[in-house]
């Protein structure tokens, strides 16, 4: 998807806790911004921010962003109108939102799965923790992605902005981020060149 359905200008993570900062069920700062927020500065250019938030708390986005124009990816690659009690199946995971049709577009919101106490993701089941070790808190109290969990994603695409991640992050992962990261890779991409550099 490309500038063909709008130009973004990102909200601020700041803006966007501010947003989401209200909600009891949980939600995470996700994608590059997540890692960038905890190496504490600045690492590239964002053409978007991406907030995390699981399936089954899709509704809270009406809530957050109530009066916005929010736009569902379905079919991956075109948009169309998400309205208040749609409930968005498995295999739609991303959402885009601005504050009105004529407006850029402001935060990408991405759904995972849940069972019970337990994320697993949703390009491979097996690959799962639980969710309430999902995520991390910065200095200033916002919610990102563990780097572990975000790397895993930006493992399925080579990309100079997943190197760029990838190694600014690596210095922050521990032994058993390192592991976990590492065993995720060996069941989704046992030949990924990360495996090496994850070796302690």
């Amino acid at each position: 998807m490309g500038d063909e359905l709008g130009v973004w200008e990102p909200m601020s993570p700041e803006t966007v806790a501010g947003l989401f900062g209200q909600l009891t069920t949980p939600w995470w700062i996700a994608g590059g911004y997540a890692i960038e927020l905890l190496v504490g500065h600045t690492l590239r250019s964002h053409g978007d921010i991406d907030v995390l938030l699981l399936r089954r708390d899709q509704q809270k986005v009406h809530e957050v962003l109530d009066g916005w124009d929010i736009q569902a990816a379905d079919p991956p690659g075109t948009l169309r109108p998400w309205h208040v009690g749609e409930w968005l199946p498995v295999g739609i995971h991303d959402i885009w939102c601005r504050e009105h049709p004529e407006g850029p577009w402001r935060i990408q919101i991405m759904l995972d799965e849940a069972d019970g106490d337990e994320w697993r993701s949703r390009r491979d089941a097996r690959i799962h923790r639980p969710i309430t070790s999902l995520g991390l808190f910065t200095d200033h109290g916002i919610p990102v992605l563990r780097p572990e969990v975000q790397l895993f994603y930006k493992s399925k695409r080579k990309m100079d902005k997943n190197e760029i991640d990838f190694a600014a992050a690596l210095p922050l992962l521990g032994s058993d981020a390192r592991r976990w990261l590492d065993e995720s890779l060996a069941m989704t991409a046992p030949n990924h060149p990360w495996r090496t550099a994850l070796v302690i």
